[in-house]
């Protein structure tokens, strides 16, 4: 970076060229001097890119006088120098032009940093937070910085001033002529700070004739130091002008005076002296927030911000006004230095940056996303911080200043594809961010982001669909002699579906940030805009014509485009597209479907029904009749499914696509009938629970540990007083895998069919194969779904069969009858062992077989549960037992666990949680168990409870919350305080 700044060292800059001795003065006193500013003697003239020219007007409001660009940027930089002067540790010392090109100390500076030498040894902070890149220019620089031509300028460096000077556009010989008059404000007001003085008073003060090269010149100072005062001080005002103050007409008098005769500090000394009364008079006013001896008169508004804006700008490069210089970090810490002046905060400031990189991406011709990019990130600061600053006149700044954003943004963006294309798409993501940004400050509306872009979604395509079908009209026209030409509705509707399709691929993926629905919104806009125009065309039909044929072709395909690209955008919406499609009602597009194959479908259909009631009839699911473990009707079922597709593909009709529906519909149904009739009589879970015993309570002194082992196996007989189940007479545990895998084999060969059928269709009718592929996954939607349903009611019934039913003997009649020690469950897990290696050797396929595991795991721990909290009379527990009950249930959870090899941990973690949380009401003692039950029912029933304990219902889902499993716990507690409160609150009766 040596070379980095070498043309600027010796008073010559690739941002602006200019010499030594030429002079910047304001555009309205002479037209001659902005060119002297911006060209030098033997300087290469510098050709800047032009741009299509799109002005915002400005959101800050007018100053209320005429008060040029050129007069901005000179008081502008004038408080700048005046304010790092002021917070700078070294004294303010002049340096000569000459000076300046020898020795460029740091300690002949009016700040120390603003002589600082520029360096670029680290990539700018600020640009990298807000994503902007390296300016072209600086590139350039970096490149070239080893050129031995270029060394010494190098060597002498640039400073922050000399940037900044330079970027502002302000001479050497203006920049000398204001340090030179801060010098002797200085001299005669050491250690003042710039807040406590009008800046614009003190040069009126201190500039003289001699320091112009003309009376014109020294003049047009005066008067542009008389026009700042009086906005700031009456135009707009830090506080609002007293009317009774008669300082404002009085410094207007000044004023006019001084338009006609420079006013001269040396002979009119009352003048400045009234002239300085009146100024401080009006500036010193203060609401009481402010420091004390704090001067206001340049912090109203929009004085503060047309300042500030105009600093700001200086952050552009001059040699590539889309990018911000390198040095942005140093420029924009001295900027900020000027806001105890001009009445600035951080959120102002990131207001007003936000507007000016906005404005110059507008400016330059929207090419430079990066800028948008910037503002946005700026404004989404200006919202984090909204809520805590509500000062009126703010709130007047935003909203002006998002209002002027949001016409601009929302006029390009109503119409977006006018405007963006695959080169400057990024553009339109931070334009919309932008608007939609500036829309939520605006408004607070619910839903504003989603409202807003589906308004540019819908106008932007009725837009493009309207351009589309004048297009197509107008080559229509040019085309009319031609006999072979296409309908302009037929064409119409491939240039509609290439649109949508382009609208997907290319803006959707953007609005969808905003939209989910982005894709499923613009589809919808189109569909709605071509249906319009096809009604037309419609009721002007008489007989079917080569004209309606091609056209309500051209319909149904563009529909079914339409349609695959909303079903698909909407994919995780909530309601997988379905709002979507039921605005899109569809097109009313004629086609001949021919009655003989309507009939030959029916019969078809008929036939299959016979032959699946047939079949079901002498099936015995026989889990040996194949390899596969499926029924042989299911095997019949679709090898007529298959030969039907078959034939009604080899029929000699023009379009197979509109009538293949009629037949899916058919077979559909077939196959409904079938698999209802599978499950119908394998049961439910329902099926295999019993009923749950009477309520009893333990005798004081119960002790049925003293059973022999005679005595228990005649209480397993009588299933402990449980309910008995009434399902003695279904099928067996391998017939109901049989019954599952074949439910499982429909559902896969269902979708085989599917796929064929689009091959099929691929080559008896390509031009349908795309809209028929997409809807391939709804032919068959109600067997496959009842194929999901039936699978999953046969896996529980399987589960709970085998647990409530086929062990009853060892669960319900055997676990823990009388002691627990000697009645534990092992003998249930060995059985149960059996069952599931029978189920892992016969359902086939990978995911229903955990699916039926899983059920089984769910069956053992309702079953377990039941025969803790309803196991009838014959089942008693102590709190002692707790941990061999615990140790049961873990040995239940090791079974499915299987070291590894059986379910994964964390879904059996899932489904014990419940259980183990309440087997931790078996640990409690009873005196804890009855006030929680206490509790619980208070929270249930209110304060009535607490006079007398209402019976809580039986629920039978077991809760350790739940009022009924706490009760139940207690009946089944054998203790002396739980049967007292069991008889003395509902008088249950003993245990047998």
């Amino acid at each position: 970076m040596s070379r980095l700044f070498s043309d600027r060292s010796r008073g010559s800059s690739r941002r602006h060229a200019s010499s030594s001795s030429s002079v910047i003065v304001d555009t309205t006193t002479t037209t001659t001097s902005a060119a002297a500013a911006s060209t030098s003697a033997g300087a290469t003239s510098i050709t800047m890119p032009v741009y299509p020219i799109d002005e915002i007007p400005s959101p800050f409001g007018d100053l209320g006088l005429q008060f040029s660009e050129s007069e901005l940027r000179v008081t502008a930089y004038e408080i700048l120098i005046g304010s790092c002067r002021s917070t700078g540790g070294k004294p303010l010392t002049y340096i000569s032009q000459s000076e300046r090109g020898v020795d460029r100390s740091p300690s002949l500076s009016t700040a120390a940093s603003l002589h600082r030498s520029l360096t670029s040894t680290a990539a700018s902070k600020f640009k990298k937070a807000l994503g902007l890149k390296s300016s072209s220019s600086a590139k350039k620089r970096i490149v070239g910085s080893d050129e031995s031509g270029n060394q010494g300028r190098a060597k002498l460096g640039l400073t922050v001033g000399e940037l900044i000077r330079i970027q502002m556009r302000i001479s050497e010989q203006i920049d000398s002529r204001i340090r030179r008059a801060l010098l002797r404000i200085t001299a005669g007001q050491l250690g003042r700070r710039i807040e406590s003085m009008v800046l614009p008073l003190e040069l009126f003060q201190q500039l003289k004739a001699l320091d112009f090269q003309n009376n014109e010149e020294h003049m047009a100072w005066q008067k542009r130091y008389l026009k700042v005062l009086e906005i700031g001080l009456l135009l707009h005002p830090h506080m609002p002008l007293e009317k009774i103050d008669d300082a404002p007409k009085r410094f207007r008098q000044i004023v006019r005076g001084a338009m006609e005769k420079p006013i001269d500090a040396g002979r009119n000394f009352d003048t400045i002296q009234d002239l300085r009364s009146i100024v401080l008079s009006l500036a010193c006013r203060s609401s009481g927030e402010s420091a004390p001896g704090t001067c206001h008169w340049a912090d109203g508004f929009p004085l503060n911000l047309r300042l500030y804006q105009t600093l700001l700008e200086a952050c552009f490069d001059a040699n590539d006004s889309t990018s911000i210089i390198e040095e942005v970090d140093e420029v924009l810490e001295h900027v900020k230095k000027t806001w105890v002046v001009l009445g600035m905060n951080q959120m102002l400031h990131n207001l007003c940056f936000s507007w000016v990189l906005f404005n110059r991406y507008v400016a330059t011709g929207q090419v430079e996303s990066d800028l948008l990019h910037a503002s946005k990130s700026l404004l989404a600061e200006v919202e984090d911080d909204i809520e805590s600053f509500k000062d009126p006149i703010y709130s007047r700044i935003l909203n002006t200043t998002l209002s002027s954003i949001l016409v601009w943004t929302e006029k390009k963006l109503l119409a977006y594809r006018n405007d963006f294309h695959s080169d400057n798409i990024e553009c339109m993501q931070s334009l919309v961010s932008i608007a939609v940004l500036s829309f939520e400050l605006l408004e607070n509306e619910i839903d504003a982001a989603y409202n807003k872009v589906d308004s540019y979604i819908r106008s932007s395509l009725r837009t493009a669909f309207l351009k589309k079908m004048e297009k197509v009209k107008s080559i229509k026209f040019s085309t009319k002699n031609q006999k072979s030409s296409p309908h302009v509705l037929s064409v119409l509707a491939q240039d509609v579906s290439e649109l949508a399709f382009d609208e997907k691929a290319m803006f959707s993926p953007i609005l969808k940030e905003w939209h989910p629905q982005a894709a499923g919104v613009a589809v919808l806009t189109l569909h709605s805009c071509y249906g319009k125009e096809l009604k037309k065309f419609i009721s002007g039909i008489d007989e079917l014509t080569p004209d309606a044929i091609e056209v309500l072709n051209a319909a149904d395909i563009l529909e079914k485009d339409l349609v695959q690209i909303a079903v698909r955008d909407s994919v995780d919406s909530e309601d997988g597209g379905k709002s979507i499609i039921q605005e899109m009602p569809p097109y009313e597009a004629e086609a001949i479907i021919a009655k003989l194959v309507k009939t030959w479908i029916s019969t078809r259909v008929d036939r299959l029904k016979e032959w699946v009631g047939r079949f079901l009839q002498q099936e015995v699911w026989n889990p040996h009749a194949n390899k596969e473990h499926i029924a042989p009707s299911v095997v019949e079922v679709l090898r007529i499914v298959d030969e039907s597709f078959e034939a009604f593909f080899l029929l000699p009709i023009p379009q197979h696509s509109l009538l293949l529906p009629d037949l899916m519909t058919g077979l559909d149904k077939c196959l409904k009938q079938y698999i209802l009739k599978t499950k119908s009589g394998c049961g439910s879970r329902s099926t295999y629970i019993p009923a749950l015993p009477a309520l009893t309570r333990c005798s004081k002194r119960s002790k049925f540990g003293v059973f022999k082992k005679k005595e228990k196996l005649q209480a397993g007989q009588g299933r402990t007083q449980l309910g008995i189940t009434s399902a003695n007479n279904s099928l067996s545990v391998p017939q109901l895998c049989v019954c599952i895998n074949s439910l499982h084999h429909i559902r896969s060969e269902l979708e085989v069919q599917e796929r064929k059928a689009v091959v099929r269709l691929k080559n008896l009718e390509p031009h349908y194969t795309d809209a028929v592929r997409n809807q391939a996954g709804k032919w068959f939607e109600l067997s496959a779904s009842l194929c999901v349903e039936g699978i999953r009611q046969l896996c529980e019934a399987t589960a709970y069969k085998v647990v409530f039913h086929d062990l009853s003997q060892f669960l319900l009649d055997g676990l823990y009858i009388g002691e627990v020690a000697s009645s534990r469950i092992e003998p249930f897990l060995q059985e149960l062992e059996q069952y599931l290696e029978t189920i892992a050797s016969t359902v086939v396929h990978d995911r229903v077989r955990t699916r039926v595991i899983t059920d089984m795991m769910k069956a053992s721990f309702d079953g377990f549960l039941l025969v803790l909290l309803a196991g009838g009379p014959s089942r008693t527990f102590v709190k002692e037992d707790s941990e061999l009950i615990e140790e049961d249930f873990k040995f239940l959870t090791d079974l499915f666990w299987s070291n590894g090899d059986g379910l994964p941990a964390d879904l059996i973690s899932k489904h014990a949680g419940n259980v183990k949380r309440v087997l931790d009401l078996f640990h409690s003692d009873s005196e804890s168990l009855i006030e929680q039950f206490k509790y619980v029912m208070v929270e249930s029933h209110g304060m009535q409870a607490k006079s007398r304990l209402p019976l809580p219902p039986t629920s039978g889902l077991w809760e350790p919350t739940e009022p009924n499993t706490l009760l139940r716990v207690l009946c089944y507690r054998n203790d002396e305080i739980a049967a007292k409160f069991l008889k003395k609150t509902y008088n249950l009766p003993k245990k047998l």
